[in-house]
């Protein structure tokens, strides 16, 4: 089961990036091309009835599988960056972090108005990032048919926050 691979391969680290946190870092899913594989088939396979017309990533760890899950889908992929790292014309979101605000930016001609946008991230734990992703889209015209993620953090209830824009919300592996 794709799950248990996923959390095998995950590895804590405690007090990162502050004190209290344990960080899931699947960075070690990296090293194994067979789990890769195996995540992108997963998320294929539960997405095959759904019509996407993009995948948007989130910056940065939601590049790594955002690009494959597009490529295998056959749709463009579309990086959803913190503020300047796009170079051409951008629409901002900023939205509130428990400790501030954060700004992210998507290029002006990233998709078509009416586009049905997927958005991945690596993982879901408040759906901070991924709600003010989808504004984001939304706000530029597209549709956001679902959210994926490698990893979820069901106790921080991301979940909840971001159902009402989708409730086609996949996580391979839950904790």
């Amino acid at each position: 089961m794709i799950a248990q691979k996923i959390k095998q391969a995950i590895r804590d680290i405690p007090d990162f990036p502050k004190a209290g946190i344990v960080f899931k870092d699947i960075t070690p899913i990296l090293k194994d091309a067979e789990l890769c594989v195996g995540i992108t088939d997963a998320f294929v396979e539960q997405l095959k009835d759904k019509h996407i017309d993009a995948v948007a990533g989130v910056e940065s760890r939601g590049f790594l599988f955002g690009l494959t899950l597009a490529n295998k889908l056959g749709v463009p992929f579309v990086p959803v960056r913190k503020a300047g790292k796009l170079p051409y014309t951008v629409k901002q979101k900023v939205y509130d972090l428990e400790y501030g605000t954060a700004t992210i930016e998507l290029h002006t001609d990233a998709f078509e108005p009416g586009a049905r946008i997927l958005i991945h991230d690596d993982l879901l734990a408040t759906g901070g990032t991924v709600s003010a992703a989808s504004e984001l889209i939304q706000e530029m015209g597209g549709e956001v048919v679902g959210f994926t993620f490698v990893v979820g953090l069901g106790f921080l209830n991301g979940r909840e926050r971001i159902a009402p824009v989708s409730d086609n919300i996949i996580v391979l592996a839950e904790y």
